[in-house]
C-alpha cells in the first residue's frame, strides 16, 4: 500500500508539472498513456520491447555462464587468480562505450556483436561476486565432503552451489539491471530494432512524449521481471541461511 501511494503521488506531481509547463517538451501522463496504448494496439511497441528483451536474455545468459566459471576458478586456485587479475581490472575499467564500438568495428553491425558487447561490459561484474563467493565457502564443508569421498557432481550440488546461490542471486539482480540499460545504448548506435532504437529515432525529433511512453514502458517490463521472478529466487537463495525462530 504504502508504495502504491508513493507511486501515485509521483504520478500526481508529474502530471501537475506538466500543466503547469505546458510543453510539449514534458508531456503529462495522459499523453504518454495515450501513446503507449495507441502502439501496444499497432503491435510498434511490443514488436520493439520483444528485440530488446531477447538480447537482455542473450547477453545476461552469456555473461552469467562465463562469469560463474571464471569467478569460481579464480576463487580456488590462487595461480588462476594471480594470472587472471589483470585481465578482470582492465575489463573492468574499459568504458561501456568503448567496448560497443569495438565490437561493432570488429565483429560487424550485426546481433552477434550486440550481444557480445553487452555481455563483456556485464562479465566482470559477475566474476568479482563470484570470486568473493567463491573464497567464503566454508573449509570445513569442503572438508567433510572429501571425507565423504562426494564425487565432483556431488560436491558442487550439495557444497558448493548452496553456499554461491547469495551470490548467484546478488550477481544476477545487479546484472539484469546493467544488461538492460547497456542494451538500450547498443540499439542506439547500432541496430535497426529495439528500445533504444526507438528512443534514437523519437531524440532526434524531439519526441519526448515517444521517448517516455517507452522509457517507461521498458522500466515497467524489468520491474516485473526483478518482482516476479529476480528477487523470489533471491529469496529462496537465502532461505537456506535462515535459523528457525
Amino acid at each position: 500500500m504504502p508504495r502504491l501511494f508513493s507511486l501515485a503521488a509521483l504520478i500526481a506531481v508529474w502530471a501537475l508539472a506538466a500543466a503547469l509547463a505546458h510543453s510539449r517538451l514534458l508531456p503529462g501522463p495522459l499523453a504518454v498513456g495515450t501513446t503507449i496504448l495507441a502502439d501496444i494496439r499497432s503491435g510498434e511497441l511490443p514488436f520493439q520491447m520483444s528485440c530488446t528483451l531477447a538480447r537482455v536474455i542473450g547477453s545476461f545468459a552469456i555473461a552469467m555462464a562465463l562469469g560463474i566459471a571464471a569467478g569460481y576458478a579464480m576463487g580456488r586456485s590462487k595461480a588462476v587468480d594471480r594470472y587472471a587479475d589483470a585481465w578482470l581490472v582492465v575489463l573492468i575499467n574499459v568504458p561501456a562505450l568503448v567496448t560497443i564500438i569495438f565490437a561493432y568495428i570488429w565483429i560487424g553491425l550485426n546481433e552477434t556483436a550486440a550481444i557480445l558487447a553487452v555481455a563483456v561490459n556485464k562479465l566482470p561484474n559477475v566474476i568479482v561476486v563470484m570470486r568473493e563467493g567463491t573464497r567464503a565457502i566454508d573449509p570445513e564443508l569442503d572438508e567433510m565432503a572429501t571425507a565423504f569421498q562426494f564425487s565432483w557432481l556431488s560436491r558442487i550440488r550439495h557444497v558448493v552451489i548452496p553456499q554461491l546461490a547469495p551470490y548467484l542471486a546478488a550477481s544476477s539482480r545487479s546484472g539484469l539491471s546493467i544488461v538492460w540499460k547497456i542494451v538500450l545504448v547498443v540499439e542506439l548506435i547500432g541496430r535497426p530494432n529495439g528500445v533504444g532504437f526507438v528512443l534514437g529515432s523519437a531524440f532526434s525529433l524531439f519526441d519526448m512524449t515517444k521517448i517516455l511512453s517507452y522509457a517507461i514502458s521498458f522500466i515497467v517490463l524489468m520491474l516485473v521481471i526483478e518482482s516476479l521472478l529476480v528477487q523470489p529466487l533471491e529469496r529462496r537463495a537465502i532461505r537456506w541461511r535462515r535459523r528457525p525462530a
